[in-house]
């Protein structure tokens, strides 16, 4: 992170991070298929941490309140990331092929979390949609939390979701 601070990240190469680490570019390969999979490195624990606890929520639990307690269970690993979320997330949204690479994390996390849906009996159109729009909410609850960490992530997370409630209510379809 500091050498993309110093340098940016299109003039840090790989070799640059081998260096930096105390490694040689071979053993920084074995690690990372680009210099982009630093940024994402736990991202895969992430997505096995959400899917176990889809399906340790509580039954009789609607889709979105168990996507809810998946978030928050999961929130201390966010939390315990800060330093590094923070200028991570800031680097990701001044650099267009990092927005990319989150864009194809975030499908794949979306995917993750429709599939543990699944596992749970939610219809696959239910949990297609659950999903994305429980992504597309964590995300902005973590980025109300970046700029303001006081409440907590958990507190920006309920917040979300009850937006939810607020924006879609019971929408009536048009006649």
């Amino acid at each position: 992170m500091d050498l993309y601070r110093e340098r940016g990240f299109d003039q840090t190469t790989a070799a640059d991070i081998a260096e930096r680490a105390g490694v040689n570019t071979r053993t920084f390969f074995r690690h990372f298929p680009d210099k982009r999979e630093v940024l994402f490195d736990g991202e895969a624990d992430l997505r096995a941490a959400l899917a176990q606890y889809v399906g340790e929520a509580p039954d009789g639990l609607t889709p979105a309140e168990v996507l809810l307690h998946a978030f928050g269970e999961a929130a201390h690993i966010l939390e315990d990331n800060r330093p590094f979320s923070e200028p991570r997330l800031a680097l990701i949204a001044a650099t267009p092929t990092l927005r990319e690479r989150d864009l194809a994390k975030g499908a794949a996390m979306a995917l993750s979390l429709a599939v543990a849906l699944r596992r749970r009996g939610v219809d696959d159109r239910l949990a297609d949609l659950a999903a994305h729009t429980a992504w597309a909410t964590f995300h902005h609850a973590a980025q109300n939390w970046i700029d303001d960490p006081t409440p907590g992530l958990r507190a920006y997370l309920a917040r979300a979701f009850a937006d939810l409630n607020t924006l879609f209510g019971a929408v009536k379809p048009p006649s």
